[in-house]
């Protein structure tokens, strides 16, 4: 397919004005999505006409699912599920070998982009994609807006809300991820996320409320010029709350019986909405937040969890890579036949953990260990002499081996080599002085020194040790 073919059948998304550079009018008629003022009608009204068979809309509920987006907590779980997929290096081998060419592409900033909208797939239960060739011959898609996408009949509205449209199949290099019918896991969080809304909001005004003192001011009754003045005072005076009342008006304020209580219900409402929403999209509450109850073996046991969803996302985006953009890859000219799309097993260890196990290697089973791999792994710096070191570590070594042997007597002479009892020692000549017998000796042991005084000298004056 040629690339003139390829750009006039592109996507394309705007509004009524058309965007510099840009020749025609857009394919999609972008309308910005309504925010705030939900509550749980709003969710159920959403959800029953997504749900529909024959006359579905969803326009409502994306609108919905942008606005709970804007929520800290679910979107730090959400960043940090699709985050953990695209930290993990994916790589494509060829009968078991890494391809450059394709590992190239793989490192590309599209490809991030393109593994996070595939997982994305699973919160909003869909996405579909346009792959292109932009103008410098780079590989880019375009992630199609959703309100505008009818997943069931394959269709693309030129405005939300419309029943009809074009087919997608008329499109060039397009890729559906999900299901059809599938709502995604948004679905499943809005009521968190709404109740949450509104515990804080009434929270907030419980703060205002009980959480400030309030200003009582009182003039006599009639007195107009006294009720002026004090009008201008309390304005005068802050930001705080005022009652301003006549003397013979009783004020009385009913204040909670239990402020503190009624300060933890709403921090508890609120903190269980935000473990609902980690146990949904991480399947646990402890890598989120601390606990009291908690306790590092529990929140292993928590972590092994998020692994294990972290597979299933790893094998999700496998499935889409291996399968369904064999065509798109083959149109984009990048060659992936023959091989397939692999997620390399981490070979991170603690260097604690490391360090155990490579003693136990060396000491149970004897295994030779390369100097230069230890020095690379736990990013010791080697030294210029380390030939001279080494050496020098090595004779320490087995002189304390021959110093700490049982039953081992060493002779020592006046030179290292040792004395032959049978030959006879010189006689001193008359007025010659006793040779110092520290004279000749060396400050330190040697090597050579030990093993001569180790190792018993052969006689030299009878010859043979042994007679046959």
């Amino acid at each position: 397919m040629s690339r003139k073919k390829n750009n006039a059948k592109r996507i394309t998304t705007g509004g009524l004005r058309p965007l510099p550079g840009q020749k025609g009018p857009s394919t999609i008629l972008l309308s910005p999505p309504k925010r705030f003022g939900i509550d749980i009608s709003t969710f159920i009204d959403a959800v029953r006409a997504a749900d529909n068979i024959d006359y579905y809309r969803r326009t409502r509920i994306f609108d919905l699912y942008e606005d709970i987006t804007i929520d800290t907590h679910l979107t730090s779980v959400m960043s940090r599920r699709r985050d953990a997929v695209n930290a993990a290096e994916i790589c494509f081998q060829r009968n078991g070998n890494p391809d450059e060419a394709v590992n190239e592409q793989l490192r590309s900033p599209w490809f991030d982009r393109l593994i996070g909208d595939i997982i994305e797939a699973k919160f909003y239960g869909f996405s579909l994609f346009q792959f292109y060739r932009d103008e410098h011959g780079w590989v880019n898609y375009d992630l199609i807006p959703r309100k505008h996408v009818d997943p069931v009949r394959r269709t693309i509205m030129r405005r939300q809300g419309e029943i009809s449209g074009p087919s997608w199949d008329e499109f060039p290099n397009m890729l559906f991820v999900g299901q059809p019918r599938d709502l995604g896991l948004l679905m499943k969080a809005a009521p968190w996320v709404i109740y949450k809304r509104n515990d804080m909001a009434d929270w907030a005004q419980f703060a205002e409320i009980f959480g400030m003192p309030i200003e009582d001011y009182t003039y006599d009754t009639g007195d107009e010029e006294a009720r002026r003045r004090v009008i201008q005072d309390a304005q005068e005076a802050g930001a705080l709350k005022k009652y301003i009342h006549a003397r013979d008006v009783e004020l009385q304020l009913i204040e909670s019986g239990n402020k503190t209580g009624s300060s933890d219900l709403y921090d508890n409402l609120c903190e269980r909405c935000n473990k609902e929403l980690s146990k949904l999209f991480l399947g646990n509450t402890l890598t989120t937040e601390a606990q009291e109850t908690g306790s590092e073996a529990l929140g292993n046991v928590h972590k092994k969890e998020e692994d294990q969803i972290l597979k299933a996302d790893q094998k999700y985006v496998l499935n889409v890579l291996n399968y369904d953009m064999v065509d798109i890859f083959a149109a984009m000219g990048i060659n992936t036949k023959g091989g397939e799309f692999t997620f390399p097993e981490p070979k991170y260890i603690d260097l604690t953990a490391k360090a155990n196990i490579l003693v136990q290697l060396s000491t149970n089973y004897r295994l030779p260990i390369s100097d230069d791999y230890l020095y690379e792994t736990f990013g010791i710096e080697k030294p210029q002499n380390y030939n001279q070191l080494k050496k020098q570590l090595e004779d320490d070594h087995l002189m304390q081996q021959l110093l700490s042997a049982p039953g081992m007597q060493f002779h020592e002479g006046e030179d290292d080599q040792g004395e032959d009892p049978d030959e006879p020692k010189p006689k001193k000549k008359p007025g010659e002085q006793p040779e110092d017998k520290d004279k000749g000796k060396k400050k330190g042991r040697t090597i050579k020194g030990i093993l001569s005084g180790f190792f018993a000298r052969a006689p030299r004056s009878r010859g043979a040790a042994l007679e046959w």
